[in-house]
């Protein structure tokens, strides 16, 4: 089975059962949905994974959600997404992509650093904050957002 990322001209066509599996508040999706670049992974014109990033400040990008199906875990779906933002956020002239987890987020926060993510800091009670029921994840209260960054400035620095 092929995986093809490409570019979605329509955030709102991505299924919501697949975007809730990152961010499960419609008020939270419905606040960057239409504002964001979406990218699928469709196989076999399924689409089993999705990533939506939008502008923040200048010159920076937050990746706000990006979600994969159970059953397509571990295949580098996730990684491949992540890969289709970044070249985006350089092609457009960003310096800075942003991503958060919440705290329980290991393999996400594994994932992240893999692609090139560095922690940058960590908003205490977020999660409290603003959703307004309790998310477990792995047995544990997500309450934390730990926020990391992507500095392409650097990034091409060393390649260059």
């Amino acid at each position: 089975m092929e995986h093809v990322i490409e570019e979605c001209g329509d955030p709102r066509s991505i299924p919501r059962d697949l975007l809730y599996l990152a961010d499960p508040s419609d008020e939270m999706l419905n606040a960057y949905v239409d504002v964001s670049f979406a990218f699928v992974c469709r196989i076999d014109r399924e689409i089993v994974g999705a990533l939506l990033m939008m502008p923040t400040r200048p010159f920076t990008v937050e990746i706000m959600n990006i979600s994969v199906r159970e059953s397509y875990w571990n295949q580098g779906i996730g990684r491949k997404l992540i890969q289709g933002a970044v070249k985006k956020a350089r092609e457009t002239g960003m310096r800075k992509v942003e991503i958060g987890t919440g705290n329980p987020g290991v393999v996400q926060m594994l994932l992240y650093q893999k692609c090139g993510f560095r922690i940058t800091g960590v908003e205490f009670d977020y999660f409290r904050r603003c959703c307004a029921e309790k998310i477990i994840e792995n047995g544990i209260e997500c309450r934390d957002m730990i926020r990391m960054e992507m500095r392409l400035d650097e990034e091409t620095q060393k390649e260059g």
